[in-house]
């Protein structure tokens, strides 16, 4: 198979097939039911988060109806349900209080553009990186941020745009209005009653759709002089390219990243839990990505948001019975409907009841009983997951993912470090003459530039002796740095008179350590040994030369 037959068949592995309906005869019944029942779940959470993001509640169903129904055919995943959500809010609310509304649609493209590139490029596995700490700790920052983003429309005040959410809550609690608050806190105290008793009393109960309808029949009966979405659209918007605007694009390049980056790390995540829980197939971590690139590409040409893999949505699509791709299929053709039939009843939803499902929904986004095990795992998970936390919260989702990556590779190879060592031992076998004369050394762990130095410095100090046997049998990694210290140690034992030998080098580390000189540093190609004892002996035999060469040297002398 030539290279580039290669290339092409790896390209329509990217592409969708008549494998992603397989077993759809069987399962086209239960599959429906699923996807109507995500469609239901999704539609409180695609209003809330278009509104939460300052893109409009309008935008939100956008995203939910043309992302969901692309990522649904194109990504790598048979049961992944995709739209708007809550990270993606987090991100998304400071770019368009900084650059406005408009700038929207070029950052759906240009995100799109480049998740769907990453898995072109075969870079989706890179997600499974990412340590378990981090993961916990920006999701709790995340719900954090989307609970108090979700304070001044519970207590019917406005925050500034751009304003950090935990500062805009702490305002809104002090610049509540009496009468106006009153109203909002009754529609957020209704959803959140009917979120947290529903499920009680019936697993199956919708309840976010039901707290809205009661919140709203409420509102709109007692007059309750409370905010509302507003009038949407009967139908969705036409397709329209953005201008591009270089030097807009220009001021965007870093949010554009920062979002696409995000895209691809949710949606990944997403992805590795539903495949966990549930036998309908794994998924293709490059196909995904090239999924939800072109569906935040969609998504942005009709006025929506970036697209994600949403996991609760997913969640409640695999415990509804979803086989194949008609599910999520499904849940965008039931949002569909409801713009094209209901738009007029779904802009007298109440503000404040949106953020009675956000805020539910904040608090459901984190595991509890997970932050409890990161936090008593180790220390440096517990400061890691506490950082990445801190910096979600304070400074930005992507520089918390960035600087709880680098502090958790830094305590990694701390670690690595410590559980590295070179150890004296003793010759195997009878005590021969000479043998004081001979050191032998145990390497163990890693000898990689964080540790190379300071474990070859105790084998360069060692005084006294004519021969050095070095055992890397139980060295299990040897970077380029390590084996180059190595060579230089060994030179400057060389010139001391000191004669190393060097015994079981494992395969994989052969490449290195011959490109990097430690091979060819040795005084004899020979001094490369497979067997402890052949390396004692010649270690022996070495030492017994020397010392007749000694005695030769001694009556000449004399």
């Amino acid at each position: 198979m030539t290279a580039a037959t290669t290339r092409a068949a790896g390209l329509a592995r990217l592409l969708p097939g008549r494998d992603d309906y397989r077993g759809l005869r069987e399962s086209w019944g239960v599959d429906l039911v699923a996807g109507v029942t995500v469609g239901i779940v999704a539609l409180p959470l695609a209003l809330a988060f278009g509104i939460s993001a300052g893109a409009g509640a309008e935008s939100g169903l956008v995203t939910a109806i043309v992302a969901g129904l692309v990522a649904a055919v194109f990504g790598g995943s048979h049961v992944q349900v995709s739209g708007p959500t809550g990270a993606m809010v987090v991100v998304l609310a400071p770019i368009l209080a900084a650059h406005g509304p408009g700038s929207l649609a070029l950052v759906c493209l240009a995100a799109g553009v480049l998740v769907a590139l990453a898995g072109v490029l075969r870079l989706g596995r890179t997600v499974g990186l990412i340590p378990w700490p981090v993961i916990e700790g920006f999701t709790l920052g995340i719900a954090t941020i989307i609970f108090c983003q979700q304070i001044p429309a519970a207590l019917a005040t406005t925050a500034p745009a751009g304003q950090n959410a935990l500062v805009a809550a702490l305002g809104a609690v002090g610049g509540a209005g009496p009468a106006e608050t009153a109203a909002a806190l009754a529609m957020v105290a209704i959803v959140v009653a009917v979120m947290v008793l529903g499920p009680r009393l019936a697993p199956r109960f919708p309840a976010s759709v039901v707290g809205i309808v009661v919140a709203t029949l409420v509102a709109v009966v007692a007059g309750l002089p409370v905010a509302t979405i507003g009038e949407l659209p009967a139908g969705l918007p036409a397709p329209v390219l953005p201008d591009v605007d270089l030097g807009l694009l220009r001021e965007l390049a870093g949010p554009v990243v920062a979002v696409a980056a995000l895209a691809a790390i949710e949606s990944l995540l997403s992805a590795r839990v539903a495949s966990s829980m549930t036998d309908a197939g794994g998924y293709d971590a490059d196909r995904e990505l090239v999924g939800q690139g072109l569906a935040s590409v969609a998504s942005g040409l009709f006025g929506g948001m970036p697209a994600t893999g949403a996991i609760a949505r997913t969640a409640v699509n695999v415990r509804s019975g979803a086989r194949t791709r008609l599910a999520a299929i499904t849940h965008a053709l039931v949002l569909l409907a409801v713009v094209l039939v209901g738009a007029r009843v779904v802009g007298q939803i109440p503000l404040a009841a949106l953020a009675g499902v956000l805020l539910v929904t904040a608090t459901r986004m984190v595991s509890w009983r997970s932050v409890v095990q990161v936090l008593r795992t180790s220390r440096s998970d517990a400061l890691v997951f506490v950082l990445t936390a801190l910096v979600t919260i304070s400074v930005d989702l992507v520089y918390a993912v960035v600087i709880g990556i680098a502090v958790a590779a830094v305590l990694a190879l701390r670690s690595l470090s410590r559980a590295s060592g070179v150890h004296r031992e003793e010759l195997p076998g009878p005590v021969a003459d000479g043998d004081d004369r001979i050191a032998l050394f145990r390497l163990e762990g890693a000898l990689f530039f964080g540790t190379a130095e300071r474990l070859l410095d105790r084998v360069a100090a060692t005084e006294g002796v004519e021969v050095v046997i070095l055992r890397m049998s139980q060295l299990q990694l040897l970077d380029a740095t390590g084996a180059q210290v190595m060579a230089d140690m060994i030179t400057a034992l060389d010139r001391r008179g000191v004669t190393v030998l060097v015994k079981g080098v494992q395969a994989h580390h052969l490449l290195v350590a011959g490109r990097a000189g430690m091979i060819a540093a040795l005084r004899h190609p020979r001094h490369l040994f497979d067997d402890l004892a052949d390396a004692v002996e010649h270690a022996r035999s070495h030492v017994r030369r020397a010392a007749a060469a000694r005695e030769v040297e001694v009556p000449s002398a004399s």
